[in-house]
């Protein structure tokens, strides 16, 4: 399976072909299952089209054009394009360990931390600079927001404080909505 593949349009969004190409050793090292579930096993924080076999992948895929539909808008943001670039970055592989490093049987409620730490554990296997490092970090780490603790009410993730973790949250908040209606045909956004 040629991981890279399945986000053939999403990375066409990257200017940088440094960044893309970071980007695609990035996405071939995310874990088999990424690909395969769904984004909720019971359907109760995700749309319809994120469910089932290749939910996740669809989940992912939306919150990346819902960033490249508002980071296209001259008004929207005020983000450079290496910037916009990161963004996206950061959303094709926010929810890209969410089940573990080896699959475990439920979503890991640590995801976000964990895929950030994977990234700066990996930093030496990308082109990546230190300081897109530490923003990937910022993004990934902090993407659920206010959904910041366990069930026993801890604080267990760290919330968006900078504009670019706020835009990334948003981002994948927007496409876990259920009132969104995206259609796919072959797991990819139809026009």
């Amino acid at each position: 399976m040629n991981k890279k593949d399945y986000f053939k349009k999403e990375l066409e969004y990257i200017k940088n072909e440094r960044l893309r190409k970071s980007a695609e050793m990035l996405i071939e090292m995310l874990p088999d299952y990424f690909f395969k579930i769904p984004a909720s096993s019971t359907g109760k924080y995700h749309p319809s089209f994120s469910l089932g076999d290749g939910g996740l992948l669809r989940h992912t895929k939306a919150a990346v054009r819902i960033a490249k539909e508002l980071l296209d808008s001259k008004i929207l943001n005020n983000f450079s394009d290496d910037e916009k670039d990161l963004i996206i970055i950061a959303l094709i592989v926010h929810d890209g360990i969410k089940k573990g490093i080896v699959e475990e049987k439920w979503t890991k409620f640590e995801h976000p931390l964990l895929i950030a730490n994977f990234i700066k554990e990996n930093k030496d296997k990308f082109e990546f600079t230190d300081e897109e490092i530490n923003l990937l970090y910022e993004m990934t780490s902090s993407h659920m927001g206010e959904f910041n603790k366990d069930f026993n009410g801890n604080e267990v993730l760290p919330i968006p404080k900078s504009k670019y973790s706020r835009f990334v949250h948003m981002c994948d908040l927007l496409s876990s909505k259920k009132f969104l209606d995206i259609h796919f045909v072959n797991n990819d956004i139809e026009n």
